[in-house]
């Protein structure tokens, strides 16, 4: 116990116990912060550019740089099933940041239906690629952050981050009570189930193959889908839920190795 001079006791160990809180609380919003900075320059916007049309630029989705730097990874949803070849529509991404993006023409290169993931290939010099981590080891209540462009172009090519937890690991799809319930997406991931992160964090339709990274390493554990899982995990619901999934970023490195 200690004394001070106006006869009021402070007890040493909640001393030790008050300061390690404060450090670890500050620690952890420095690690969030320095995550964001390491993870935001290979975000990039997955989009379609049409000299013709006005705007040119049509964004539709996020992806994040993997692999070798010539390398992006968005959910397959978000390429379009076809382009305007005759007027010159091309699939581009976008990266830097503001009202001027710097613009690189890509291509499909692989897909992946089943995990709804899709690999393009970039044009020109390398860009700069994440660090993929070991999705099998993230656990429930894990710190996660995810960045994106969830808004679109509206403001410039700025990227947010969403804050949350991994609040739960479930399959894909359920067995559901009624076989009025069943559609061709429900039986075929049935057939071949797997895992996906629930987050507690509320993405948009912009942050479609956004990176889900831990938040005090930055190493990126999942790709946010705001489609492709909702069409099973919430088929028996009459109003979307506005829960957050991600697929685990496993899928997307057995989809690099395919190469």
């Amino acid at each position: 116990m200690v004394m001070w001079g106006n006869s009021r006791s402070f007890n040493i160990s909640s001393w030790f116990i008050l300061a390690f809180v404060v450090t670890v609380s500050d620690g952890f919003a420095k690690s969030l912060a320095d995550s964001i900075q390491q993870i935001k320059p290979s975000v990039v916007g997955v989009a379609t550019y049409l000299p013709t049309r006005s705007p040119p630029v049509s964004l539709l989705g996020t992806g994040f740089v993997v692999d070798d730097g010539y390398h992006v990874v968005t959910n397959a949803h978000v390429i379009p099933a076809k382009l305007n070849l005759e007027k010159k529509e091309r699939l581009v991404v976008l990266y830097g940041q503001g009202n001027k993006p710097s613009v690189r023409e890509a291509r499909v290169f692989k897909a992946d239906e089943s995990h709804d993931l899709a690999l393009l290939r970039l044009k020109g010099t390398t860009l700069k690629p994440l660090v993929l981590g070991d999705s099998s080891k993230v656990r429930e209540g894990d710190q996660i952050a995810f960045t994106g462009f969830p808004i679109g172009l509206v403001l410039g090519l700025y990227p947010a981050t969403h804050h949350g937890i991994v609040a739960s690991i479930t399959p894909v799809a359920i067995p559901v009570i009624s076989a009025k319930e069943l559609d061709i997406h429900h039986i075929q991931r049935l057939r071949s189930p797997y895992n996906v992160f629930q987050l507690d964090a509320t993405a948009y339709p912009g942050n479609s193959g956004s990176p889900v990274f831990l938040a005090a390493t930055g190493e990126v554990i999942g790709i946010v889908n705001k489609v492709f899982v909702k069409q099973t995990k919430e088929s028996v619901l009459a109003k979307p839920s506005g829960i957050t999934y991600a697929i685990p970023i496993t899928h997307v490195k057995a989809l690099i190795r395919r190469k």
